[in-house]
């Protein structure tokens, strides 16, 4: 129990308030030439507690009014900075791509957000499905469970317009490389009849889905895009699989 030094009352503890701070772009990278990563350095004394799969919250210095929330494409065993993977949309996302370089500066208000790999207990199947820009969060997972030779199996169904679409390709087939528990799938839904393009073709449909799905108790299901993605996922997990709503973990937007 607290008490005031002055009066013995109990004093309830005080929550600390999160730490707002304004952070360098350390560095930028075009993922796509629509899609870029900035890197925002921590400055001196800035230790965060965070989870992988979180959000931040930034705004420019000249607009702090005008503020919008990205999913980290860093974990939470990336120290000293963070990272977020940006889609040339609105006026935040705009700015970013075609205006944000190294030596600008960004607030940034601390992660939060429930969107988080179920690495414990041990030995679960993570089934991420993905559209466009939302595969950006599943890169965390997968860079954690690889770092920490997690035998949580982590599988991303990720649909794109064509393959100058893919957002993290060579570090996807990368980290297939390094984890013998993580596959990366790609369906393109607009490609040309004549393209080359060999892999599967089409938009994510509860059949493919369900080919990934080995032992429906043991999986936990992530949908990551717009409305129409979520939506669909969570009718085939909860309507037609009929597993529990604790199995099921969405992030949406439009």
């Amino acid at each position: 129990m607290l008490c005031s030094p002055l009066t013995g009352a109990y004093s309830p503890p005080k929550r600390m308030a999160k730490q707002i701070a304004e952070m360098l772009i350390d560095s930028v990278t075009m993922e796509l030439p629509d899609t870029k990563t900035i890197r925002l350095k921590w400055p001196e004394g800035y230790n965060p507690d965070f989870k992988t799969g979180q959000f931040i919250t930034v705004y420019w210095p000249d607009t702090p009014a005008y503020k919008r929330a990205y999913s980290l494409s860093s974990c939470a065993l990336d120290r000293g900075f963070y990272e977020v993977t940006v889609k040339r949309d609105g006026k935040m996302g705009t700015r970013i791509v075609d205006w944000a370089k190294a030596g600008d500066k960004l607030w940034v208000i601390p992660p939060t957000g429930r969107f988080l790999p179920v690495f414990d207990p041990p030995g679960k199947h993570l089934v991420c499905i993905a559209g466009g820009s939302g595969v950006t969060p599943f890169r965390g997972f997968v860079r954690e469970a690889t770092r920490r030779q997690l035998d949580t199996r982590i599988t991303i169904l990720y649909s794109v317009r064509t393959t100058n679409d893919i957002i993290f390709h060579d570090e996807f087939k990368q980290l297939e490389q390094e984890n013998e528990h993580f596959d990366f799938y790609v369906t393109c839904t607009r490609l040309h009849t004549d393209d080359p393009w060999t892999g599967r073709r089409g938009r994510i449909t509860a059949d493919w889905v369900k080919e990934h799905i080995h032992d429906p108790a043991n999986t936990v299901f992530y949908a990551c895009g717009t409305n129409e993605l979520v939506e669909a996922t969570e009718h085939l997990v909860l309507d037609e699989l009929k597993l529990p709503k604790e199995q099921m973990k969405t992030e949406k937007w439009g």
